[in-house]
Formats: structure tokens, sequence, C-alpha cells
């Protein structure tokens, strides 16, 4: 006994020691970022030695497992134990959802105009109003600018009878590809990424490369600017001529140290390794590199900020990057010290981590300030159950931050203040449903869950304190994109399905299942927010059908002025599998594009859109391939489609095509890919 006192009293000095340390500093949001103190404590977090917590904390590890082992055991941690056992007996552990990079507040004519042209044309479905998406395809009204292969394509429209390609960019150096486009004013930004082999194998190693080229001559792109980070591309906005580009990956290592350099205009540009911050409480070698270049001010230096986190979901607003991070815990990890022995985990006897340390999958919220000059500022951070599925499970509205999440438990939306503080949350609801598609459109919300049965969920968001789920809607299918017609009117994208009753020798239901039978687009009206009403679908294909719009919101054409909506569609040789496992729709049909499935044909499919008539095919348009060029397929990849005036252009790797809008007949083409 008298051996373990003086244990006791270590143990009991180093909790006064923390209490104070986390009442006196850790309650202040300045201390969330904390600042690589050497290249020793770098290369040992890029070795995976080191956790990240402060030392008080790793000397407290082993005394406070015991007491929380104990205080489980005896019950103290109630919630926490309960959905432990529910666990261990069996309960679902929710499955990791992939989502798109990718991410229109109105029609996809919304976007940031770039040019002074008076034409009449679109521009890329953005989801933010003012905040510009990159994309494969640009246009200014008088030129288009595409991606071929390696290859920028800078081709003159002006003449719709008569359009040529005027110019061609194509990256220095090997294994380097274009991979986004941005188009502001008279500048031409070509993001691309470098990679270290030629195998897709080796993208993770990948390095962005952001190339700024001036474009008052066409014909003459000349190249003004460049930088070039060590991390494979994520995601990029231009707001207001700020270009913002985020780099995501694994620490690197060259000559037995930790890379923390980056190259501007030819020149490698160490800053050291205190420019890398490390976040409170967050454990991980991966680094986060997030850039901002002043597209009106070229002469100044691009500004770069390294954090150490992952990012697996991103959304931007005019005023707030907000960078998200998922992570599966377990009630067999402790809880933070900050949690428990902090103010608020002190006064709430440990309720606090019980609330937030259930077993399941988390999503913290990272939110960057964007300033008036354009630079970066972490601010602070969330942490909520649940995961997102992609950009569109994200939103900024009237100060407040609006997530849509789900897991085993069922989805809900979370509503966080300016200081990311949570003031509301609906009920959990469609329990054991994945959620396919979520869309925030003012004071509303609009979720798709699916098992075997697609519900349209209606929530009424116009309370932020107090937000509810009012209307459902049950069709047959999925939707995986929302885009909006108008403020009371939805288009949803997905794939329509037949469910399916299994039964056993006695007759009695022992499983449901659905199999697809088609690519699906419906229009729904939410005038009467309780009662959502499906006035208009349309089925494409059979079940080998699908679309880019399915996992990409960028690939749609719509402008309700013109009563036109344009999606590619393709028809592959090999059928979609989908069931209630971890397969996602998002993951298969990646995984087809990926690894270049075999396809029969691909067509850009035009409609006429109305309230009245709902959706009316006009007719298709198809790309037919280049001589000697990927035999396995009839027809090129098409990219993008667009409208200029009142002709609709299509674009591939292959061709440049032009068509009228009332009939769709063929104007003129150029030929990009010459026969091999």
């Amino acid at each position: 006994m008298k051996k373990l006192i003086p244990i006791v009293i270590i143990i009991f000095i180093l909790i006064i020691s923390l209490l104070c340390y986390n009442f006196f500093v850790t309650d202040n949001n300045e201390t969330e970022l904390i600042e690589i103190s050497s290249k020793a404590e770098l290369q040992k977090i890029y070795d995976g030695s080191i956790d990240d917590t402060n030392i008080l904390s790793k000397l407290l590890t082993l005394p406070f497992s015991i007491i929380y082992e104990n205080s489980r055991n005896s019950g103290i941690l109630t919630n926490a134990s309960n959905a432990y056992d529910a666990y261990s007996s069996g309960g679902i552990v929710p499955n990791e959802m992939t989502g798109t990079s990718s991410s229109a507040s109105s029609a996809s004519d919304s976007s940031v105009s770039s040019t002074q042209s008076s034409k009449d044309y679109s521009t890329t479905n953005i989801q933010v109003e003012n905040v510009d998406e990159a994309d494969i395809v640009k246009t200014d009204g008088d030129y288009i600018y595409s991606l071929s292969e390696n290859k920028v394509i800078i081709t003159d429209v002006r003449d719709e009878a008569q359009i040529r390609i005027v110019a061609e960019i194509e990256p220095r150096g090997s294994n380097t590809v274009p991979v986004d486009l941005i188009l502001y004013n008279n500048k031409l930004i070509v993001i691309s990424e470098k990679s270290n082999s030629s195998s897709s194998y080796y993208a993770k190693n990948s390095k962005t490369i952001t190339s700024v080229y001036d474009i008052s001559d066409k014909e003459k792109p000349k190249e003004v600017k460049d930088y070039e980070l060590e991390q494979p591309y994520y995601t990029s906005r231009c707001i207001d001529g700020k270009l913002y580009i985020i780099s995501s990956g694994r620490l690197k290592e060259e000559n037995d140290e930790v890379v923390t350099y980056y190259y501007e205009d030819g020149k490698q540009i160490d800053p050291g390794y205190n420019n890398i911050k490390r976040i409170r409480d967050l454990d991980t070698s991966s680094q986060t590199i997030l850039s901002m270049l002043d597209l009106n001010n070229l002469d100044e230096s691009v500004k770069v900020n390294s954090y150490l986190m992952d990012v697996e979901n991103a959304y931007v607003s005019e005023n707030n990057i907000y960078l998200l991070d998922e992570k599966y815990e377990s009630l067999y990890s402790s809880p933070s010290i900050s949690s428990i022995f902090g103010l608020r985990g002190i006064l709430g006897a440990f309720t606090d981590y019980d609330d937030e340390h259930d077993s399941g999958r988390y999503t913290y919220i990272y939110k960057f300030n964007l300033l008036d000059d354009g630079s970066i500022q972490f601010d602070k951070k969330a942490k909520e159950k649940g995961t997102t599925i992609n950009q569109f499970s994200i939103d900024e509205y009237e100060g407040n931050l609006r997530v849509a999440l789900y897991n085993n438990d069922g989805s809900n939306v979370v509503i966080f203040n300016d200081e990311m503080k949570k003031i509301g949350e609906t009920e959990k609801f469609a329990e054991g449903e994945r959620m396919y598609s979520s869309r925030f459109l003012g004071d509303r919300a609009y979720l798709v869950t699916y098992k075997t049965i697609d519900p349209l969920f209606v929530i009424d968001l116009s309370n932020p304190e107090d937000p509810e789920v009012l209307g459902e809607l049950k069709i047959p299918g999925y939707s995986t994109y929302l885009h909006p017609y108008d403020e009371n009117h939805l288009i949803g994208f997905g794939m329509q399905t037949e469910e399916k009753v299994n039964r056993n020798s006695s007759g009695r239901v022992i499983s449901t299942t659905a199999t697809i039978t088609g690519m699906k687009m419906a229009l729904f009206d939410v005038t009467d927010i309780n009662n959502p009403i499906q006035i208009s679908d349309t089925v494409i294909g059979d079940k080998r059908t699908t679309s880019a719009i399915l996992t990409n919101h960028k690939a749609l054409l719509f402008s309700k002025e013109k009563q036109l909506l344009a999606i590619p569609v393709n028809n592959y040789t090999e059928d979609f599998e989908i069931d209630n496992s971890s397969n996602t729709y998002s993951s298969l049909v990646n995984s087809y594009t990926r690894y270049n499935k075999e396809y029969v044909s691909e067509g850009y499919f035009v409609y006429n859109i109305n309230l009245t008539d709902g959706f009316t095919l006009k007719g298709t348009i198809t790309h037919e391939k280049t001589k000697g060029r990927y035999s396995y397929y009839n027809t090129s990849r098409l990219l993008r489609g667009l409208y200029i005036d009142d002709n609709l252009y299509t674009v591939s790797e292959d061709y440049v095509k032009v068509n009228r809008l009332d009939d769709l007949q063929e104007v003129s083409q150029v030929k990009i890919k010459e026969d091999e």
C-alpha cells in the first residue's frame, strides 16, 4: 500500500497540471493549431512514431485507461457501453461511402462569367454562386478550351459554320497530364498532375502543377506563372480572381528528410518545417496543402499553407473553406484527455464524452477563413457522428453551416453556427438505409436514402435551432444527384430499380432485394413541403446504362429558360450489380471508368424539359471513334456539352461538334485527334 502512495501523488499532480492546462490553454481556439517545433518532430510524424497529443496526455495514458475501463465496467459510461454492446452483438458497422471532388445554387448557367462577351452561353454547373469550379471543358462564348489526353485544346467557335483549332498546350515534362481548367478574364489556368510513373497505381505519389497562361492572343497562349505542390491534386475554386488549389496526400521523404518545399516559377522555395501545422488531438502523417494565387496580381507570390490532416470531402463558400475528414472510432479507444479533464468534462461528469464516443464513423469538420487579401486562416473545428457523401452534403447559409450525415442509426441534418457550435439538428430518420444524395436550397434540404426503395425527404430549415422533417415521397429507384429546376421543383438523376421479395420454402419472407432496370430522371414538385410528388420521369436504357452525371454534377447542361437538359450516357457490355453491402453506386461507376470496362456506345442525350410535358427526348449526338485508337469501343468518349446562343456544342477527346439547338441538325465539326 505504501508503495502505491507515491504513484497516486504523481498521478494527482499530473491531473491537476493537466486541468490547469486545459482550463487556461486548450479551451482557447488558438491552441488548436500547433506549429512543428523541429525537423526531428516532423520526421517522427512521417515515421508514425509520434502521436498528436501533448506530453501530459502521454503521461496520463496508462492511469486514465485504468480509470476509463473501471468506469465503463461500473456503468458510469452508460450510453457508451450500450453502444459497444450493440456493436459486439452483431450491430451493423457503417460502410464508407465514396464521394466526388468535386460537387449550382441555381441552373448550370449561374457560374462566374470570365469575359465580357455579349453572347448567351453556358458555364460550368457549380454549387455555390460566385464560386467557380474547375472542369475539363470551359468556354468564354468565342472559344472552347478542352482536354484531350495530355493536351489542352483551344477551339475558335466564333463562326459556328467553320470552327477550327487554333492552339494546343502540352504540359512540360514526362508523366504530366492536365486534369482541370479554370478560365478567368484572359487567363487560362491549367491544373496538371505529375506522376513518378505512367501507371495510375502511383497516382498517390503525384504532384500538383498549376500553370497560368495569358490568352489575350488565343493562337499564342503564353505561360506567365506556374507553381508545383508536392501532394496530389484534390480540388480547386476561383473566387473573384483568387485561385485556391487544395492538394492532399501522405508526407513525402527525399534524401532521408521530409519534403517541406514547393516550386514557384522554377525556383525551389522552402518555408521550413515550422510552416507545417498540426491540429491538436489529430494524429496523422497525411498532409493537406492549401494555396492561393491572386490572378489579378501575378507579381505576388503564391501563398502556401500546410496542415497535417487528411481530406475526404470539401466545401467552399465565398468566405470559408470547410475540409472534412472521416474516421471510425471504437469504444476500445480511450477518450481524449481534454474531453475528460477539460472544464466541460469535469462539470459534465464525462457526459460530454458519452455523447461523442459511441462506436461508429465520425466526421471532423475543419473551418478555414478566407480573408480579404485571399489569405487562408484556420478558424475552428467540429465533430459529429456520421458521414457525408459529397460536397452537396454541406452548405453555408446566413452564417450557419448545415451538414447532412448518415450512419446505421439513420440520416439527419446538423446545423452549426459561425463559431462551429451545434445549434440544431433533426431527429434521425430512415434507419438502416444509406444516404444517396442531398441538396440544400435556401430554407430547405432534400435527402434521398435507399435500401430497396427511394424515399425523398423534405426538411424545413427555416428555424435553424429546430429543423424538422416534414415531407416524404417513396418511389422505386434512387437519385444520386439532385438539381434545382426552380425554387419549388427538383430534378433527380439516378437509377430505376425493381424490388424483389425473397421467400423460403414455407413462404416466409427472408429478405428483400432490388435489381437495377435502367437509368432514371425524375421531376419532383416540392411546393407543398409536407407532400412532395413526382410529376414526371423517364427511364434510359437498361441495367447496363450509366452516366457521368450520376457521380459528377459538372456533366449536366441545364437551362430552364431554354427548356434544355442534356447529359452524356454510356451503355456498358456488363451489367451493374448493386447490393446492400459495401458497394456504392459511386464506387461502382468509378471502377468501371478507372479500369476501362468495355462499353457498347456513348451518346449525348438532349431533352426538352418543362413542368407541363416533363422530359421529351429531342435526340442523341454521337462522336465516332478515331480509327486505330481504343478498338474496344465504337464511339469517342464524350466529355461535356455546352450552348452558345442557339447552338449546342459537344466536346470529346476526338471532336468538337456543333448542332442547332432547335432540331439538333449538325452545323459543323472539327477533329482533334487524327486517325492513327
